[in-house]
């Protein structure tokens, strides 16, 4: 597969992943690189956010995962908080722009700790984007893979309880029907710059048999070519998923 890109031509391998996930680190590290505080580094990787989604839809890649901000994110100082919940509402102001796009967009994580601002924003977005077919991009806000399976283990309880469901009936599809990204596939290949090598939480019972590829590059500077090599990499494994 080729793509032109500025103007010239980038070979990509013919196995690209259906569901690609970024942990989207190394924001404030590339700001303090550059003795700028770290809301710089947000805004900066907000954009670099942007061009791989775009980047993303151009090759044909279906589903893309963010990791935007985690419940554990709550332990950060209020004003790069404050900072961070800005540039999403500035973000989701503007969406509207892509709309041509035809991404469609979801939001995963417990909305109850967000302001009624935000969440009438990311319900407009949804509704708005939910018949676009180009590529479904998941976006994690207040997202942890524990707390998602929680959620999952607490609905299905409730339908024991309620006798639409026998425990002995639970099976490995049960709860992948009750997390949040129940309409779509698991995670192929799980990205992860700025050298961390961790999930942090990430999308746990998506990412069983994930691909992990991990760079030294900060989110700001993780930029197409980059993303290319982790596709190099993702097409040279074998994928067995338990068998030989």
């Amino acid at each position: 597969m080729a793509i032109k890109k500025n103007n010239k031509t980038s070979e990509l391998p013919e196995i690209l992943p259906n569901h690609i996930g970024f942990i989207m680190d190394g924001n404030g590290r590339w700001a303090k690189k550059r003795m700028m505080p770290r809301t710089f580094g947000h805004a900066e990787g907000g954009r670099t956010f942007e061009k791989i989604v775009r980047y993303c839809r151009d090759i044909g890649i279906k589903c893309i995962s963010f990791y935007a901000f985690s419940t554990e994110n709550w332990k950060r100082s209020s004003e790069e908080i404050t900072a961070l919940m800005g540039l999403f509402m500035q973000y989701l102001n503007r969406v509207s722009d892509y709309y041509k796009e035809e991404v469609r967009m979801i939001f995963v994580g417990d909305r109850s700790a967000l302001s009624p601002e935000l969440i009438a924003l990311m319900d407009k977005v949804e509704e708005d984007t939910k018949n676009f077919d180009k590529m479904t991009l998941y976006l994690a806000i207040n997202y942890g893979g524990r707390d998602e399976i929680k959620y999952a283990a607490r609905r299905i309880a409730q339908k024991v309880k309620d006798g639409e469901l026998n425990p002995e009936d639970i099976t490995e599809k049960t709860i992948s029907d009750h997390i949040y990204t129940t309409e779509y596939p698991d995670i192929d290949l799980l990205i992860r710059p700025s050298g961390e090598l961790r999930l942090s939480n990430y999308m746990l019972w998506q990412c069983a048999y994930a691909e992990f590829y991990f760079s030294d590059v900060l989110w700001p500077d993780f930029l197409p070519a980059e993303l290319d090599k982790a596709l190099h990499a993702y097409a040279g494994r074998q994928r067995r998923f338990g068998g030989v």
